[in-house]
């Protein structure tokens, strides 16, 4: 696959394939990828016409000189047969931007074509797709936006999409390295172009457009791997429900819920992002600026309104202002006038100069991670000393700055000069911090070694429902019980002789709860009797349960000791067409109902992912104990849904389960209900 990479992303020879009459796609592609710089170029079309000084050819295996990669604009019914030639003279890769595929129902002409390529070994982009660029070897071979050269590189599902980021940098200068673009990826996905990035060296940060993923789990894995070597900042389209569908109808493929795509990005260390310019903004910050090894920023400013702004908007994503430091106060003092600022962020007023600017930036990254420098200056002054020295700081810090600088006589000098110095500028401080607090993001994982689990290396133990449905919450309670999880003493009792047998074992007060294949909701029927404080009251209200169930399948009754009250939590399994088994933690009650606070992840998981699901929910406060209550133990209640994560997998037929309520307690929990579907 090596060679066909290679030969793909950085050829010796392109044959462009399709119509050479002027307007045509692959007139104007001839014309791009001459622009971008390429020297041997072919144009191959049934009449041998050539465009402009390239030479034309009726066929590609007329052409003498070695070709590395073919670019297909031509009519679908026509790929199939050129592929075929392809193969022939021996090319291993093949850009297929021709359309009428399977996104338009023809599911067999692009298997025709993807077999013939596998007959002779050529590996492929699209159909349907934008084409690719590669800067560092002059590539443009797409009808998109050429952009300049750099070090981010994009995937992209949609061409335009990509077409759209990439004129994002060439408006803002920042380059790109790759354009990659897959439109039905019948041959190369997101998974393999992503894998081709993880070892390019002239790719620092990787962006990524998806629509929808076909296997979730090895997407997971594979995003994994490149975020632990360089950042992976992803927009996927279809959140709402109406986007969803479109996603759907455009792609022909299934848009999960996208809560759960939004859990599996964090848990393999991606970074999402909600629009196309947040992308390329964050992008943007991680290809200009060195690591960011803390949270603690400075503010640096000619102006208080935008500082102020900007340090709301800081707290708010995650970032810490520090109030300066009695020496950094000290040593600024020494320098900046007696009216400037010190606390931060750092006022430097309306005659802050660029010497003032350099100092304080200087003097703020000694105790600081990171900076943000707000110039907004007056239409008749220069801007250039003030971005030279912010420029100048940065260089001597080594750590991450960043800029917002607007108006002055030379602001776009000044803006290109600061670019050239590493140092990305935004329009507002807001989005600046907000930058700052994805670069902090991302090295806080990367340094953490997280442990994203391991899919399949789980013992199976078999099955558990052989024709039925959902195991009685009997079965459900010995099935939590035997994978140590924490349910509380109990008895199944099929009679009256059993219950007088069990009734003293389990204890007062006591819970007594019908058992039958076709009650679920048995607190609805009278399913559910309590308290109960007495052998002869345990009778009573067996027999009040078999009535409850009469004419129903009644298998018996339940016994479970009266749980004391406690925190109540529920744990979910469930199944999501993209990304498997998905575990659920949230606080019960009218928490769930009413303020939906709830955390997801893929299972299964670690207890260390576990307890970063607890403390991601908003009410999270209420477990570590307020006004005066303790809090529960969050290592058991971590290790509880770490193995509750893992039943899907130790039982493959199980597709849902909810414990519901689990109550937690100062030194442990305990599970008061089960459901368990297969």
């Amino acid at each position: 696959m090596a060679d066909s990479m290679k030969a793909m992303f950085a050829p010796n020879g392109v044959a462009i394939f399709g119509s050479a009459a002027p307007g045509k796609l692959a007139n104007v592609l001839v014309h791009r990828v001459l622009e971008g710089g390429m020297e041997r170029v072919y144009a191959v079309n049934p009449k041998g016409l050539g465009v402009d000084s390239v030479k034309g050819y009726a066929s590609v295996l007329d052409i003498g000189e070695e070709i590395d990669l073919a670019v297909i604009a031509s009519p679908a019914f026509t790929v199939k047969d050129i592929m075929e030639e392809c193969g022939k003279k021996g090319i291993k890769a093949a850009v297929i931007i021709s359309s009428g595929f399977s996104e338009a129902g023809n599911s067999g002409g692009e298997k025709e074509v993807m077999e013939v390529a596998k007959k002779y070994g050529i590996r492929c982009v699209g159909p349907n797709c934008a084409g690719l660029v590669n800067t560092h070897s002059n590539l443009v071979a797409t009808l998109e936006t050429k952009p300049p050269k750099g070090n981010i590189s994009m995937v992209s599902q949609s061409g335009a999409i990509g077409g759209s980021f990439m004129a994002l940098s060439a408006a803002d200068g920042v380059g790109i390295a790759k354009f990659l673009s897959y439109g039905n990826g019948a041959d190369l996905t997101a998974i393999d172009l992503l894998r081709y990035l993880k070892d390019d060296e002239e790719t620092k940060v990787v962006a990524v457009y998806v629509e929808s993923v076909a296997n979730g789990r090895k997407f997971m894995e594979t995003v994994k791997k490149v975020v632990a070597v360089k950042p992976v900042v992803i927009v996927k389209s279809g959140r709402s429900s109406f986007g969803q569908r479109a996603a759907m109808s455009h792609t022909g493929s299934m848009a999960g819920a996208d809560h759960v795509f939004d859990a599996a990005l964090k848990q393999c260390g991606a970074i999402r992002a909600d629009t196309l310019k947040e992308m390329f903004e964050i992008c943007k910050g991680f290809a200009l600026m060195p690591p960011m090894k803390g949270r603690k920023v400075a503010v640096v400013t000619n102006s208080g309104g935008p500082g102020v702004m900007s340090t709301d908007r800081a707290e708010s994503v995650g970032l810490d202002i520090p109030v300066s430091s009695d020496a950094l106060k000290e040593e600024l003092a020494g320098f900046l006038p007696v009216f400037a600022g010190m606390k931060n962020p750092i006022d430097l007023t309306v005659e802050g100069t660029g010497e003032q600017y350099e100092f304080a930036c200087k003097a703020a990254l000694k105790e600081m991670d990171g900076a943000l420098a707000i110039y907004v200056g007056t239409p008749y002054l220069k801007s250039m000393p003030c971005a030279k020295g912010i420029a100048k700081a940065a260089k001597a810090s080594g750590k991450p700055v960043t800029a917002m600088m607007q108006v002055g006589t030379d602001i776009e000098e000044s803006l290109r000069y600061l670019r050239e110095n590493k140092i990305p500028c935004y329009e507002l401080g807001e989005n600046a911090v907000s930058v700052l607090s994805k670069l902090a993001e991302y090295y806080e994982f990367v340094s953490s070694n997280v442990n994203v689990r391991c899919f399949y290396d789980i013992k199976k133990c078999g099955t558990l429902f052989e024709g039925r449905k959902r195991l009685l919450e009997t079965e459900a309670m010995q099935l939590l019980r035997d994978n140590g999880i924490p349910v509380p003493e109990y008895a199944f009792a099929t009679s009256a002789g059993e219950v007088r047998d069990n009734a003293d074992k389990v204890g007062y007060p006591m819970v007594m709860k019908v058992v039958s294949p076709q009650i679920v909701h048995k607190s609805d029927c009278g399913g559910v009797i309590l308290p109960i404080s007495s052998a002869a009251e345990a009778v009573e209200a067996f027999h009040k349960l078999a009535a409850v169930a009469e004419g129903k399948d009644f298998r018996g009754a339940m016994m479970v000791p009266l749980l004391k009250p406690g925190r109540e939590v529920i744990l979910g399994l469930t199944k999501d067409p993209q990304f498997g088994m998905v575990v659920a933690f949230g606080m019960g009650g009218i928490y769930t109902e009413v303020l939906k606070d709830i955390s997801l992840r893929i299972a299964p998981v670690t207890k260390e992912t576990a307890l970063c699901m607890v403390k991601e929910i908003k009410t999270y406060p209420i477990l570590e104990g307020v006004r005066g209550q303790s809090g529960v133990d969050l290592d058991k209640l971590a290790e509880a849904i770490s193995k509750f994560s893992e039943l899907p997998f130790v039982y493959p037929d199980i597709k849902e389960a909810d414990l519901n309520p689990v109550f937690l307690y100062e030194n442990s929990l305990c599970v008061a209900d089960a459901r368990v579907l297969g």
